[in-house]
């Protein structure tokens, strides 16, 4: 046993396998205290069968934890000549099924090494890049102390093409750190003429502990049963799965004979499994693979998550939603400048709420005016705009179920265009060169509103080549503002059936239009002023009572 902390815990694991006649050898970390220590040594004092070997400073993926390995076993063939597999096994472990159920299947296969060894080709488990080169790099430093040298000094080797040689008749292997191996083969790795060639080399090999042994037993074992006995399970940043007490039917389901990691309080596992176990009895194959699916599913839920839901281990990471929102939305543009009351008739032919701007300047225009909507999103602009997607995202997450519809466009904050855009559940309807018809039906100054129109002209046409962006997920639709108005039925028709298409409604009457006289000559007016507006579409110059002069210093007012 390998321990370095959760000492109490670790006593009672060691009791159990002394009690049960299972003679324990027990390295302790020599970074523990020594009050640790002391009353580590007198919970196991009555046990004759156990024994504490030297003790080495550990550090995550050096040799001395090997070194730590090998001092046990060496003490394991010394002190107890009787034993015929040496089982590997941390303070963190438990077993799972009764002793004598391990040493009846043990016995059954005196000559089986079980260890997982595989060829650094086939390993499909590495973290970090580092298979084959593990073994043809040098690693002095620390990756957990000193990880800027260690980074450094890799991108040192791999400029200057540096390579270790690998000692002549080894094939590097892989696998789990937790094996269970045989006296013979053990002996033939400890008394190998090449021991110190194969320690001087394994002693500079990042993470020694999964290769060492995993290596070396190719070379001297008959029988090779490549898996652990023990359960373990890693996530996918290659950290290992703790167990809770509320894993305790999982744990039951495995069929496995030992398992770890084990969180030290979790009180209902260590009461359960180091209960007497006379009665129980399970002569089934250990079998991890039965509850993978779980496993399987529970990376799955870490790294993807539910869709549009954002958590704290996905967040800061770009790219890592599972969809950007969780249901559709659609989003109008231009449409509440070109008809009266949109949003009221858009509400009551698809029998939804509809919003209003929700990225306006001044404030959120919920639907009905509300300053407070679904999951305490309130209508204040500054807190929409500390973070506009996180806005939106909740907006649409706190709706489940309902269709939410706002307005958009170039007076709008326009942050949020690209994720809209990016969003496959995003409809987005333009009316481009809608955003001049309230400026026709003002009554500015013509100087500042063609300065005006100039600048919404622009913000529109750099939305649209985003909307335009190879990049585009959403559904697009665009349509000049002068072939709308020749025939708005059709292409309303077309947005309703896909925001209701089991309504299957047949519009009969369209909203209700705002009044154009004029407007063909007031864009005129504009190109005499100096701007082109082209967004609009062709409009035709009609008689205007109010000709705008090509120069002047006046104020002009537009009817």
């Amino acid at each position: 046993m390998l321990v370095h902390n959760a000492f109490d815990r670790a006593a009672a694991v060691a009791r159990h396998w002394a009690s049960h006649d299972c003679p324990v050898v027990i390295h302790v970390d020599r970074r523990a205290s020594h009050a640790e220590v002391r009353a580590f040594h007198a919970e196991l004092a009555g046990l004759d069968n156990v024994r504490f070997c030297k003790r080495y400073r550990c550090e995550w993926g050096t040799w001395s934890i090997v070194q730590a390995t090998i001092a046990g076993v060496e003490m394991v063939l010394r002190e107890f000549p009787e034993i015929a597999h040496i089982y590997l096994a941390s303070g963190s472990c438990l077993p799972l099924r009764p002793v004598e159920e391990l040493r009846h299947y043990l016995a059954a296969r005196p000559r089986t090494d079980f260890i997982e060894s595989v060829t650094t080709d086939e390993v499909p488990w590495t973290i970090g890049g580092l298979d084959r080169e593990r073994f043809t790099l040098r690693f002095p430093f620390s990756w957990k102390k000193n990880r800027r040298l260690f980074d450094r000094y890799v991108a040192l080797q791999r400029r200057i093409n540096f390579k270790r040689r690998i000692p002549e008749g080894l094939e590097p292997h892989l696998g789990s750190q937790w094996w269970c191996l045989t006296r013979r083969t053990l002996e033939a790795i400890l008394t190998d003429p090449e021991r110190d060639t194969y320690e001087r080399y394994f002693h500079r090999v990042w993470i020694p502990d999964e290769s060492y042994f995993q290596t070396l037993v190719r070379k001297h074992s008959g029988q090779i049963e490549s898996r652990s006995l023990t359960l373990s399970k890693f996530d996918f940043q290659g950290k290992p799965h703790i167990f809770y007490d509320d894993h305790l039917q999982l744990l039951r389901r495995s069929d496995c004979f030992v398992a770890r990691k084990i969180w030290p309080q979790a009180d209902l596992l260590y009461q359960t499994f180091l209960a007497p176990d006379a009665g129980r009895t399970n002569r089934a194959e250990p079998n991890p693979g039965k509850i993978d699916r779980l496993f399987s599913k529970a990376v799955d839920r870490r790294t993807r998550g539910r869709p549009g839901l954002y958590m704290q281990s996905r967040f800061p990471n770009e790219g890592w939603e599972n969809g950007k929102t969780c249901a559709r939305y659609s989003v109008f543009e231009g449409f509440s400048e070109l008809f009266e009351n949109f949003e009221t008739w858009l509400g009551k032919t698809i029998g939804a709420r509809v919003h209003g701007h929700l990225y306006h300047p001044d404030r959120v225009e919920f639907a009905g005016g509300e300053a407070v909507y679904n999951g305490a999103l309130c209508d204040s602009a500054p807190l929409r705009d500390y973070d506009p997607r996180a806005f939106l995202t909740n907006l649409i997450w706190n709706t489940r179920g309902e269709r939410q519809c706002f307005q958009f466009g170039p007076h709008d904050r326009q942050q949020i265009s690209w994720f809209m855009v990016g969003d496959p559940n995003a409809q987005i309807s333009v009316i481009t060169g809608a955003w001049a018809v309230p400026l026709f039906h003002s009554r500015q100054s013509f100087v500042d509103l063609r300065k005006r129109a100039a600048h919404l002209q622009r913000v529109e046409a750099a939305h649209l080549d985003i909307l335009r962006s190879p990049h585009t997920r959403a559904r697009v639709r665009i349509w000049s503002m002068a072939d709308f108005v020749q025939n708005p039925m059709e292409p309303l028709q077309i947005i309703i059936d896909e925001i209701a298409p089991r309504a299957q409604r047949r519009l009969t009457e369209a909203p209700t239009m705002v009044n154009l006289d004029g407007f063909g000559q007031f864009l005129q007016n504009l190109k005499n002023q100096g701007m082109k507006p082209y967004l609009m579409g062709d409009f035709p110059v009609g008689d205007d009572p109010h000709p705008a002069p090509r120069q002047t210093s006046k104020p002009y007012l537009v009817k």
